[in-house]
């Protein structure tokens, strides 16, 4: 499967909720570290992060992939991801933020996706109150700065 087919299949499957075709991308080790909910092992656990955690306070995804660059081996692209929150204080309001996608990939699939994303707008738009966005933006950059793995990623 070529890049540009892949990651259609990946955005797709989570607009469609289809958290078995997601997994299917990822080998059978494979791991997703999502930027809200942490590190998903597994087929099994990856599927669940689609059909279950991402549905519980959201519908209606939108999830697009831009300017894909791989060398076989890591893949990076860049993505806007918004969805319609159903949290009370959100009233029905899209969030959108973007993000970096980081994938390692072993035989056309991926063994590891981590992403760098800038969810404070996301937040505001779900109309979060700032003290509770400061301290999920505080607990998302220490998280970030203890993966060892992630620090190449970061722009100091």
């Amino acid at each position: 499967m070529n890049t540009a087919t892949m990651l259609r299949a990946f955005c797709d499957a989570v607009e469609q909720r289809n958290g078995k075709a997601f997994a299917e991308l990822f080998t059978e080790d494979g791991v997703y570290h999502d930027v809200f909910y942490g590190a998903f092992a597994g087929s099994a656990k990856i599927a669940e992060l689609v059909d279950d955690w991402f549905y519980r306070t959201a519908t209606d995804f939108r999830w697009d992939m831009h300017t894909p660059v791989s060398d076989g081996h890591t893949l990076y692209a860049r993505y806007t991801f918004s969805y319609r929150s159903t949290l009370p204080e959100a009233e029905g309001a899209r969030a959108m933020f973007e993000g970096v996608a980081i994938m390692k990939l072993r035989d056309g699939k991926i063994t590891e996706y981590h992403e760098v994303a800038n969810t404070a707008p996301a937040f505001v738009d779900i109309k979060f109150a700032p003290e509770r966005i400061a301290k999920i933006i505080a607990r998302q950059g220490a998280a970030l700065k203890a993966r060892p793995e992630m620090k190449r990623h970061l722009v100091e």
